[in-house]
């Protein structure tokens, strides 16, 4: 299993956690495939009326897609398979809030999620990236999920200076990315407090304030994530151009924290 559901139903409250922590909690098809299908068991579930996603370990809570995981895709050049565009709860049209709770990096497919949940209580060791432009990839839904979470210069800088930088929590939280840090240890709890402080309300008014919410800013995010298979096309450079600078990474390469 890559994915970890745990219930309480007394609370009203479910956790679903990433559980590859050996390669970062990193996605790759099955996970995708399990988080979706998560998503949709949980529609249908009246015991759980709020959720929290987190991730296993404390070195990471999602370093977005798994390198190693192959992609078929179809030949037209009109029509490609992004594995993480259906990970997010708002894309298998679940309206329970959902509280992600950060611990370690995040980067790059890791914003698919984040750009999906309510909001965003971090561990203080948390950190924040996105690499694609290091390796010579465009980042395009990760990027346009960060522009309606962040002030679009500090959506834009992160973006573009890909793993020269880091979002440190303490700077995630003063631009408003992230709505409460915790010590390490205290971060599940603090997540949960959230969690079930929902769950504990009537939950027709809070599915209801959750998609007036979202009725605020869906139809531009809709129209932003059309452009992104042809801007994918367009700047992306070949795999193997891409290997290559994978590749060439030099261990331990230094970045800037901030």
């Amino acid at each position: 299993m890559t994915l970890r559901v745990e219930r309480d139903e007394a609370a009203g409250v479910a956790v679903v956690t990433l559980d590859r922590e050996r390669r970062h909690n990193a996605i790759d098809l099955e996970t995708a495939a399990a988080l979706a299908g998560v998503w949709r068991e949980l529609r249908f579930d009246g015991n759980v009326r709020a959720v929290v996603l987190t991730g296993a370990g404390s070195a990471a809570f999602c370093t977005g897609i798994d390198r190693s995981a192959e992609v078929p895709q179809p030949e037209s050049p009109y029509s490609a398979d992004d594995p993480l565009i259906a990970i997010g709860p708002k894309a298998n049209d679940l309206w329970k809030p959902v509280v992600a709770a950060v611990n370690g990096m995040a980067c790059g497919g890791a914003f698919y999620l984040l750009g999906e949940a309510e909001f965003v209580v971090s561990s203080t060791s948390a950190t924040y990236f996105d690499p694609h432009t290091s390796y010579g990839m465009v980042s395009a839904y990760e990027a346009v999920y960060m522009a309606q979470r962040m002030p679009f210069g500090e959506a834009a800088r992160m973006s573009l200076m890909g793993t020269a930088e880091r979002l440190s929590a303490r700077r995630a939280y003063e631009i408003g990315l992230v709505s409460e840090l915790a010590e390490p240890g205290e971060l599940l709890e603090a997540a949960l407090r959230s969690a079930r402080t929902l769950a504990g309300f009537p939950t027709e008014a809070v599915q209801g304030t959750v998609r007036a919410l979202w009725s605020a800013k869906r139809a531009a995010l809709q129209q932003a994530l059309d452009q992104a298979p042809a801007l994918i096309a367009l700047g992306n450079l070949p795999p193997e151009r891409q290997a290559d600078l994978f590749a060439s990474r030099p261990p331990g390469t230094a970045f800037r924290l901030r």
